[in-house]
């Protein structure tokens, strides 16, 4: 196949190494990328198109005659890149603008949810600072305040602090004029869980579970990121969780938004809290998350582009059953100095081809870029993805920290726990009440 994808970052790349690693019946895909990074620039040719521009996307795709369209971040699925691109008449996995908007709003998400009788925690949608204050007061501390749009996985703010709640809902409702709301919720404690499900707009396939780390520091400490790592499987997670994702979040969200006649094709990435009260929908995105992606696709043995083409062209209803891979996967984010703040850019990154000469080990590029000479150097917040696959979760997160040593970066940063309370059984899932 013939297959471009769309997007810059970590995610993306994972997407593109999967789909290198394949050889169906003995021939590699013809893979391109618009625009890439340059470690996609190893697996894939790269095309100076915005991403976001989706006349310029379908107009690549017909230049190119490609099989496949693979729409990575959320912002260019919520500014209609897939819709150009179906329009031009090319099989394209990912949302429509219309049907992104589960990502797109907090507030749409919730009130699809509602519809569908999803589990979910109660919340506020606020338009002033005054309604922001009397939902935080209705539910009380820790404090629980959203974005209502996209915040590049960093609107959220878990908090026990009331003014520094106030300020964020402050700062997002200034951020957006008018059009300005925020999301108050209910807390929901118990570990959080990531699965992301495909679906065809009608149908539904769900991948493994896995778990990521959000703050910058180690023991969840500090502000929100995109997202420091991940591993999967989740050994301690319930028996029957992804069954019961299917049945009671993701087919009655498909159902719900077809209903509504916006029918939703791609992955519908479904955030959870594991409660006492049972399991909660924290969040949906329109896009396989990141860095979780990079963990999940390590361990699919299912060739990547049949699920990705059967979701864009209706079929997901014949595919076989997903067949993964047994052993833990860890991902450890190397970002740069400054994250989530402002970052510090041009440094020079060294030591990728030694992390990677290590046994089960690779690296995927996100904020990185080539300067004049050639030189590989940091080009945004998180720069790096390790990933590493090991006979145990120990033995995983010991080879992804082996790598991250090998790698050279000045002032960068990562945390030194990801996975580690796993690796130690020391995740427990209150008893529902």
């Amino acid at each position: 196949m013939k297959i471009l994808v769309v997007g810059t970052g970590a995610r993306e790349h994972a997407i593109v190494h999967a789909l290198a690693a394949e050889t169906p019946d003995g021939a590699a895909h013809e893979l391109h990328a618009a625009p890439g990074n340059p470690g996609i620039g190893r697996e894939a040719a790269l095309h100076p198109v915005d991403a976001n521009d989706g006349a310029a996307v379908a107009a690549l795709a017909q230049e190119l005659r490609v099989d496949l369209v693979v729409v990575g971040p959320e912002a260019p699925l919520v500014a209609g890149v897939a819709d150009a691109v179906a329009a031009a008449g090319f099989p394209v996995f990912g949302p429509t603008a219309a049907a992104a908007q589960l990502e797109g709003s907090k507030a749409y998400a919730k009130d699809v949810m509602a519809a569908a009788g999803v589990p979910t925690a109660l919340a506020h949608v606020c338009t002033t600072i005054d309604e922001v204050a009397a939902a935080l007061d209705a539910f009380g501390a820790p404090y629980v305040v959203k974005d209502d749009g996209l915040a590049a996985g960093k609107g959220v703010v878990v908090t026990s602090d009331r003014d520094a709640a106030l300020e964020h809902a402050r700062e997002a409702l200034a951020a957006r004029g008018d059009a300005g709301r925020v999301v108050v919720e209910a807390y929901l404690d118990g570990p959080e869980v990531s699965v992301f499900v495909i679906s065809d707009g009608t149908h539904v396939v769900p991948l493994q579970p896995a778990q990521d780390f959000k703050r910058i520091f180690d023991l969840d400490e500090g502000p929100n990121t995109g997202g420091m790592g991940a591993y999967s499987p989740l050994d301690w997670a319930p028996a029957g969780l992804v069954d019961e994702v299917v049945e009671r979040i993701a087919q009655p969200t498909v159902d719900e938004m077809a209903r509504r006649g916006t029918p939703f094709a791609g992955v519908l990435y479904v955030g959870l809290a594991l409660t006492s009260r049972g399991t909660r929908v924290v969040e949906f995105n329109a896009r396989f998350g990141d860095p979780e992606t990079q963990v999940v696709l390590a361990r699919l043995q299912t060739p990547l582009s049949r699920v990705l083409l059967a979701s864009a062209t209706g079929g997901l209803g014949e595919l076989e059953p997903l067949r993964w891979s047994p052993s833990p996967v860890v991902n450890v984010v190397v970002a740069s100095h400054g994250y989530p703040g402002t970052v510090r850019n041009g440094d020079v990154i060294t030591g990728i081809a030694d992390a990677e000469a290590l046994d089960g080990v690779h690296v995927l590029h996100a904020g990185t870029a080539l300067t004049a000479d050639g030189a590989l150097v940091a080009a945004g917040g998180r720069v790096l993805s390790v990933i590493a696959e090991g006979e145990t979760l120990d033995a995983a997160r010991d080879r992804a920290y082996e790598g991250v040593a090998l790698i050279g970066l000045d002032g960068s940063q990562h945390r030194t726990d990801i996975a580690l309370k796993a690796a130690r059984g020391e995740i427990a899932v209150p008893t529902t009440l």
